[in-house]
């Protein structure tokens, strides 16, 4: 498996910072300035993961993201979004276009590598030491092909709302807390935006549709996977 990372920013001086700790942390490093570039370097190289500047030229990182989510080979590709520190929009829009997760400008290179690992560590998992295959009515969740059904039909799920969603399954009937599952999914420890807990939900809940009647909403606290 390929390790390489494809970062896209406009700016040389955060390209090169953020090539210098990747390439410094073991990773391959692939490279592009503006969103049309990117989208061909995306698909032509498959990249391990992609770290996306929101504000580029002539096609910009939400739409970027947009395109490569539709693209069945580049549909669960983790992406990390880069966001002006005082643009929330941006950051709620990438989460809710298909991003993984996101940093906002300026940011630490050590925070950076730690999301990538994280996200990684997210899309390699296995089911080892876990229930291989998780039914529950009509969903079925295939941990080692990383692979949801619902109904028999097969769901794209990215990286983090996989792993959400099995969460959530594994723990069902328990009341998982926002906080809770930023710990266990997105490996935060630090205090954070938790609606990146939300816009998660909403988007597998659109994505698995009928199947969306197990997960529940509970007020003030977070969700729970309600058992058939």
């Amino acid at each position: 498996m390929s390790n390489r990372i494809l970062v896209v920013d406009d700016e040389p001086d955060a390209l090169e910072l953020i090539e210098f700790n990747l390439k410094s942390a073991g990773f391959e490093v692939a490279t592009a300035m503006d969103g049309e570039s990117a989208l061909k370097k995306a698909r032509s190289l498959l990249p391990e993961l992609i770290i996306l500047d929101v504000m580029l030229p002539e096609i910009d990182g939400l739409e970027v993201c947009k395109l490569l989510r539709k693209d069945p080979a580049t549909a669960r590709m983790p992406i990390v979004m880069l966001t002006a520190k005082a643009a929330e929009i941006d950051r709620v829009l990438g989460l809710e276009l298909g991003a993984d997760d996101y940093v906002t400008k300026p940011f630490s290179p050590r925070e950076l590598v730690l999301r990538v690992k994280g996200l990684l560590r997210r899309k390699g998992e296995t089911a080892e030491d876990k229930t291989a295959r998780i039914q529950l009515g009509d969903l079925v969740i295939d941990l080692p092909r990383h692979e949801v059904l619902v109904a028999g039909k097969r769901v794209e799920l990215t990286a983090t709302e996989f792993k959400l969603l099995t969460v959530l399954a594994q723990r069902r009937g328990r009341v998982q807390s926002r906080d809770q599952l930023l710990r266990d999914v997105w490996e935060y420890d630090s205090l954070i935006d938790t609606r990146t807990v939300d816009t998660h939900m909403r988007r597998v809940r659109e994505k698995i549709g009928k199947a969306a009647r197990h997960l529940e909403t509970v007020r003030g606290v977070g969700y729970r996977f309600a058992e058939p």
